[in-house]
């Protein structure tokens, strides 16, 4: 009966304008994860989440500056690929590869890598200093990173790399990337865009964390010919998709169900500095550490999330 009905429904509203058919197809990936859900505990997931904000809040009271806000927009993204999407084997090794090229977001990545055992709390304390191992952009040889990212616009082509040698040498397992929409104005991210449909890297899945801010202002201002990004991927030969970038269901659903003929792109629309009500779309908070007064209101921003 499922099945018939959203049979029905497609035949229903085909042929439709795009902004219907940009509707059909969230209906058709609502639809399948009422069957049969992406991911099982959603409320976990976002307790986790709660949970990595306190921390990297928490981190940031022992550094003069920190990419909060970029790493808020993108914390979901990064934990749906690490503790959904990604295949981990059973000594706790991933089949799988993740390419942060929004480098300035590490600290997404890094209260994540810690989470999993994979960083130590003592090297997460140690964060930007002279003795510590972790800085301020990720670093090709610290556990859990797979490549160096920051030099925005690079890490694509990286991981584009990555899935065409794993099609070479005939290896499993999928390259994961994210990427900040203020970066995709390099001419490098285009090339890659280019060749992976043209190599049919199907093992390629991509996100864009789109918060419509990039250091000093809104994309959409300063480069609005950048829109409509998501006819652009498409027009490139990605399979393309859009997703509310802070739900885990929409995020997971998207890679689950994708047709897998191609690369993936997954357009997530994010707020950047997510959870906290003064940073959010606030271009002062890209590189900034509150301090003791503006910490304890953030604290009690993500206390009334708990609550």
């Amino acid at each position: 009966m499922a099945t018939d009905l959203h049979s029905a429904c497609l035949k229903c509203l085909k042929g439709y304008p795009k902004e219907e058919r940009t509707l059909l197809a969230r209906f058709q990936r609502n639809f399948r994860n009422f069957i049969q859900p992406a991911i099982t505990d959603v409320g976990s997931a976002q307790e986790r989440c709660l949970r990595f904000r306190k921390r990297i809040l928490e981190l940031s009271q022992n550094v003069s500056a920190m990419h909060i806000a970029p790493a808020f927009s993108c914390l979901e993204i990064i934990d749906s690929i690490y503790f959904e999407l990604m295949d981990r084997q059973q000594d706790g090794s991933f089949k799988d590869t993740f390419v942060l090229s929004k480098g300035h977001g590490c600290m997404a990545q890094y209260v994540i890598l810690e989470e999993l055992g994979i960083l130590t709390k003592d090297q997460l304390d140690l964060y930007c200093t002279p003795q510590g191992c972790l800085g301020g952009h990720p670093d090709y040889g610290t556990p859990g990173i797979e490549a160096s990212t920051g030099s925005l616009g690079h890490g694509l082509s990286i991981a584009f790399g990555m899935a065409y040698a794993k099609k070479l040498q005939e290896k499993e397992g999928k390259v994961f990337v994210v990427l900040g929409d203020g970066e995709m104005q390099e001419g490098s991210v285009w090339e890659a865009m280019m060749m992976a449909p043209n190599l049919k890297l199907n093992n390629l899945i991509a996100f864009v964390d789109l918060n419509n801010y990039q250091g000093l202002g809104k994309t959409s201002e300063t480069h609005p010919n950048f829109y409509p990004i998501v006819d652009k991927c498409r027009a490139f030969g990605w399979e393309t998709m859009e997703v509310n970038g802070h739900s885990h269901r929409e995020i997971c659903s998207a890679v689950k169900y994708r047709k897998g003929n191609s690369p993936v792109m997954i357009v997530c629309h994010t707020v950047k500095g997510k959870g906290v009500d003064y940073m959010i779309d606030a271009p002062i908070w890209h590189y900034r550490s509150p301090n003791t007064d503006e910490y304890n209101h953030a604290v009690l921003n993500l206390r009334k999330i708990e609550a």
